[in-house]
C-alpha cells in the first residue's frame, strides 16, 4: 500500500486537524449556552460543564502542540536533524510527538469516562457498569504503556510499528473501541425504554427517541473513526499519525454534539410535563423510576333554569383515582 511521506502527512493532519478544531469550538460555545442559558447558578451541571472545558483545553493544547511540531520539523531542524524533515516526524521518542500521543490518550480516557459515567446515571446499577469499566481501566493502562513504550523506545525509534509498541496501541484502540460500542448500547437501550415507558403517560408526541439518534450518530462517528484507525495499525500505513491528530476535535464534538442535542430537545420542543421532566433529567444525570399519582378530576357541571333563564355553574370532585377519568 501506498504510503504518505511522514511531513506531508503532517501537515495534512494539522490542516484537518484545525478545521476540526473550529468545528469544536463552536459546538463548546454552544455547550456552555444550553448548560447556563435562563439557568440559576445552582441548577447548572458542573460536572459536565468542567469535562466540556477540559476537552476544550486539551484540544488547544494538542493543537498548539502540533504547530509547534510542524514549526520544529520544517524549519528549526529541517537542515540539523539527521535524516531531515521526514526523520524527524517518525521519530516517536521526539518530545512533542510523546506529548501529542498523551495528550490524546487522557482525551480518551476522560470522553469514555463520561460514557461510563452516563450509563451508571441512566441505569442507576453498579453491576451494569462493570464491565464498561473493566475496559475503561484497560485503556488507562494500555494507553500510558504505549505512550511509555514510545518515549524509551532505542532500537527503532523511527518505526511507531515496532512489536513491543504496536501491541500496545491496537490494545489500546481495541479497549476504547468496545468501551465506545457497549455503553453506547447500553445508553441507546436504556433511552428506549424510558421511551416506551412515558409514551403511555403523554398525548403529544415524545423527542426522546431523538436522543437516540444522535447517541448512534456520535457512536458510529466515533466507531469509524477507531476502525480506520485499528486498519491502519494492521496494515502498518503512516495514515494513522493523520488519524491520531484528528480524533482529539472528534472526541470533543462527539460529546458537545450529544449535550446540545438533549438540551434544545428540552428547550425548544413541546411535550408534556413527565416528557421535559424525564429529558430535563437526562441532561442532569438523575433519571429515576415515576410512579403514577393520583389524580383529582374536577368536572364543571353547568344547568339552565328555564323559568328565570339564569345559568349555574357548579363544581362536583371527585375522588382521587390512579388514571383520570373523562367526563
Amino acid at each position: 500500500m501506498a504510503q504518505l511521506p511522514a511531513d506531508t502527512s503532517a501537515l495534512m493532519s494539522a490542516a484537518l486537524e484545525g478545521i476540526l478544531y473550529g468545528f469544536s469550538v463552536l459546538l463548546f460555545i454552544g455547550t456552555i449556552w444550553a448548560l447556563t442559558y435562563k439557568r440559576r447558578m445552582r441548577e447548572i451541571n458542573r460536572p459536565i460543564a468542567v469535562v466540556a472545558v477540559l476537552l476544550l483545553l486539551v484540544s488547544t493544547v494538542h493543537m498548539v502542540v502540533g504547530i509547534v511540531r510542524i514549526e520544529n520539523g520544517l524549519v528549526k531542524y529541517r537542515d540539523t536533524w539527521p535524516g531531515g524533515p521526514v526523520a524527524f516526524f517518525v521519530d516517536v521518542t521526539e518530545e512533542t510527538y510523546v506529548i501529542k500521543h498523551a495528550l490524546y490518550i487522557f482525551q480518551t480516557v476522560l470522553a469514555d469516562a463520561v460514557m461510563v459515567y452516563r450509563c451508571y446515571v441512566l441505569w442507576q446499577s453498579v453491576r451494569v457498569i462493570i464491565l464498561p469499566i473493566l475496559l475503561w481501566c484497560s485503556i488507562i493502562v494500555t494507553g500510558v504503556r504505549a505512550v511509555y513504550g514510545n518515549s524509551q523506545a532505542t532500537a527503532d525509534p523511527g518505526n511507531v510499528f515496532a512489536t513491543d509498541v504496536e501491541k500496545w496501541i491496537m490494545a489500546f484502540v481495541v479497549s476504547t473501541l468496545a468501551t465506545n460500542l457497549l455503553c453506547s448500547g447500553l445508553l441507546v437501550y436504556r433511552v428506549w425504554k424510558i421511551e416506551r415507558r412515558i409514551s403511555q403517560l403523554r398525548t403529544s408526541k415524545g423527542t426522546v427517541m431523538a436522543i437516540v439518534r444522535v447517541l448512534v450518530d456520535a457512536a458510529v462517528l466515533y466507531s469509524v473513526m477507531l476502525f480506520s484507525f485499528l486498519f491502519c495499525f494492521i496494515t502498518s500505513n503512516n495514515g494513522e499519525s493523520v488519524l491520531s491528530d484528528i480524533v482529539v476535535p472528534i472526541i470533543a464534538i462527539t460529546f458537545y454534539m450529544v449535550l446540545i442535542r438533549i438540551t434544545l430537545n428540552f428547550r425548544h420542543r413541546p411535550s408534556t410535563t413527565t416528557t421535559r421532566r424525564t429529558t430535563e433529567d437526562m441532561e442532569r444525570g438523575n433519571v429515576r423510576q415515576y410512579p403514577m399519582m393520583p389524580v383529582e378530576v374536577h368536572i364543571s357541571q353547568f344547568t339552565q333554569d328555564d323559568s328565570t333563564s339564569s345559568y349555574k355553574v357548579g363544581n362536583k370532585d371527585r375522588p382521587p383515582e390512579g388514571i383520570a377519568e373523562e367526563s
